[in-house]
């Protein structure tokens, strides 16, 4: 089990990935722009409230909330860019051939590169704490709440992280694996919204129920994370779906398995086994 997660290819990442001046910039750019969304919203509320210092619960809630959607934006356009090219990128280099040539199995390979990827985004959501305990100040969130939009951020990352390493093992070039998980990543995040939201319009036109748009919902990650600040939205999807399943737990199986399946056919095909024909 050392060996599985303490090896040459993991150490390897890590050093190549936080050693570079680029990833710490990445870093302050990403704690700069938290950071401008969270004094703005305060000093725009204290010219409403004309410069007021007082923060109601209910603003301290409605900031929470726009900076948990503003960093899911984030996270769901950072974390393809991350993955997408970390086996491409080795073919391209011509550097794969000799890595498969080593002791570590396909399994460790593909994890290395996944965990190391995950390891700088979590840096980056441990990084921006500081700014949720600003909103804690003023109250109208609980922690619970702050654990629920955590470990949400946690689990997408890992999913859209298969993502990312499934692309860039079955597609050589780094621009084409990138701009597919890309494609897919905002269909996920958009395209599934806009058709639910047009087949929510057709089913409330005709006084009818429809699985359809409760299926696009479970696959849309924006719907489920709002689902934690709103549970009534569970109730308004059931009594136009027809399902009262709750869809942040639909979201969260559905991906485990998906992201799953990515990960074995990753694998699967970053060392095919070749069969020795008899002779």
């Amino acid at each position: 089990m050392k060996q599985f997660w303490i090896n040459p290819v993991l150490n390897k990442e890590f050093k190549l990935r936080f050693r570079s001046f680029r990833t710490f910039i990445g870093l302050l750019a990403y704690l700069v722009a938290i950071g401008i969304v969270v004094i703005g919203y305060i000093l725009l509320n204290r010219v409403v409230t004309g410069g007021s210092s007082y923060v109601r619960p209910e603003e301290s809630r409605l900031m929470f909330m726009v900076l948990a959607y503003i960093q899911l934006g984030l996270i769901l356009f950072i974390t393809p860019g991350l993955t997408a090219g970390v086996v491409s990128g080795e073919r391209e280099k011509q550097t794969l051939n000799i890595l498969l040539t080593t002791i570590q199995s396909s399994t460790s390979i593909i994890f290395s590169k996944l965990f190391s990827s995950i390891v700088y985004l979590v840096l980056m959501i441990v990084a921006s704490l500081p700014f949720y305990s600003i909103v804690f100040l003023y109250g109208g969130v609980s922690p619970t709440t702050l654990f629920k939009i955590f470990g949400f951020y946690l689990f997408t990352i890992f999913v859209f992280g298969c993502i990312g390493i499934f692309f860039s093992t079955f597609i050589r070039r780094t621009i084409v694996a990138m701009v597919s998980s890309y494609g897919i990543c905002l269909f996920l995040a958009g395209g599934t919204a806009f058709l639910f939201l047009i087949l929510i319009s057709y089913t409330y036109s005709q006084n009818s129920t429809l699985l359809f748009p409760y299926i696009l919902a479970m696959f849309n990650p924006v719907m489920a994370f709002s689902a934690i600040f709103q549970p009534e939205i569970n109730e308004i999807i059931a009594s136009q779906t027809g399902v009262p399943f709750p869809i942040i737990w639909s979201y969260f199986i559905v991906y485990s398995l998906l992201a799953l399946m990515m990960l074995f056919l990753s694998i699967k095909k970053l060392r095919p086994n070749m069969k020795r024909k008899k002779g």
